[in-house]
């Protein structure tokens, strides 16, 4: 008897022992899933934070207007466009849109119903099951996060989708503008050439207006001489005595006159080879060309002192003549050795020994540049 009492005691203290060891095990298991569940629970709550609630305005529309007139050579006030992103879905650009906000009590309750609870609180069963789909279970709050984020991936998907057919309108951007963008320079290195040219026939004019208020000067300067002769002449016929006088004076003044003119025209007859034109001059290199402007057809020559008097005269008082030189550049070596071209005289620069000449195209063998020699044949 005793011994059967020491084997249910020993029986019985093994089992109080299996049965301390499960409890402790169980109470291990018990801290692991109460942690994992709040760890889920709090992560479900800030993975909500990151899906959008509502969906966007799709009526929201943008405008990116483009210039389609043509490149003309006109001031176009309102041009032609067309909408870019006139199939664009600008609703995909809207952000800050609502989420869903869990942090709160009643929200994390219904995170750890399982089970779907009557007005009692009691569980409601489906057959011989809880039942665990329905309002006020974790299901509930888990299918509408499942949903927002479906719908996100698909707004996803419909951005990249957005963002191939944006990348094309780029290319087609992107090649247009490559194909202006030569013509641009073009365009601009026409202009600079063409302000160059301006600039230089500007130049020409500034000289020629100069020129044009000097001789006005002498002209004005001749006016007020002959105003001052006109009142002499009047004061002289009120004067009958002196008038006879003076007209003896001015007729010995003729007459000097006379034989000086004779004598001058005597001299640019022997210069001239007998005629009042001058038609050339004596062989010899004559000048330089300090301009040329082989476009226009001039260039500007710079003559020494005695050629300006072999065309002038001793006194420098006559006319240019519009006589033909001969153009040459020294080692040029054409089909006419060093001849270049010939000039014809237009217009004097006063003041100083610069010629304007006219190119004679039938003559021109190589374009005309600043250097080239003027000489007479």
């Amino acid at each position: 008897m005793n011994k059967a009492l020491h084997v249910l005691v020993y029986l019985f203290l093994i089992l109080s022992a299996a049965a301390l060891w499960f409890e402790i095990e169980l109470n291990k298991k018990r801290t692991l899933l109460t942690d994992r569940n709040e760890m889920q629970e709090d992560y479900v709550v800030r993975i909500a934070s990151t899906i959008e609630k509502v969906e966007p305005n799709k009526d929201a529309t943008t405008e990116t207007k483009k210039d389609i007139s043509p490149i003309e050579a006109k001031i176009v006030d309102i041009p032609e466009t067309e909408n870019v992103l006139e199939d664009y879905n600008f609703y995909l650009e809207q952000g800050n849109l609502e989420t869903f906000s869990w942090d709160n009590q009643t929200t994390r309750s219904q995170l750890r119903n399982v089970y779907v609870l009557d007005h009692e609180g009691k569980v409601v069963m489906d057959g011989v099951k809880p039942l665990m789909k329905g309002p006020g279970t974790e299901h509930e709050l888990l299918e509408q996060l499942l949903d927002g984020a479906s719908k996100m991936q698909s707004k996803l998907n419909t951005t990249r989708a957005e963002l191939v057919k944006l990348h094309k309108i780029l290319d087609d951007q992107v090649e247009e503008l490559n194909k202006i963008k030569p013509l641009a320079r073009q365009d601009k290195v026409t202009i600079v050439e063409k302000n160059e040219k301006i600039a230089k026939l500007e130049e020409i004019k500034a000289d020629l207006e100069n020129q044009i208020v000097k001789i006005k000067a002498q002209i004005d300067e001749l006016n007020a001489e002959i105003t001052s002769l006109k009142d002499e002449v009047v004061t002289a016929q009120d004067e009958t005595a002196a008038a006879k006088e003076e007209l003896q004076k001015s007729q010995k003044l003729v007459e000097q006159l006379k034989k000086l003119i004779q004598e001058m025209m005597d001299e640019r007859r022997r210069i001239t080879g007998g005629t009042d034109k001058l038609t050339s001059l004596p062989a010899g290199d004559k000048g330089k060309i300090v301009e040329a402007d082989n476009e226009n057809m001039f260039v500007i020559i710079e003559f020494d002192a005695k050629t300006m008097k072999e065309l002038k005269g001793d006194n420098l008082d006559h006319p240019i003549p519009n006589i033909e030189l001969g153009v040459k550049r020294p080692g040029f070596h054409g089909e006419a050795g060093e001849f270049i071209g010939r000039i014809r005289l237009r217009q004097e620069v006063r003041e100083k020994n610069y010629v304007i000449c006219d190119i004679l195209g039938a003559w021109k063998q190589d374009d005309i540049q600043p250097g080239d020699i003027i000489f007479a044949d």
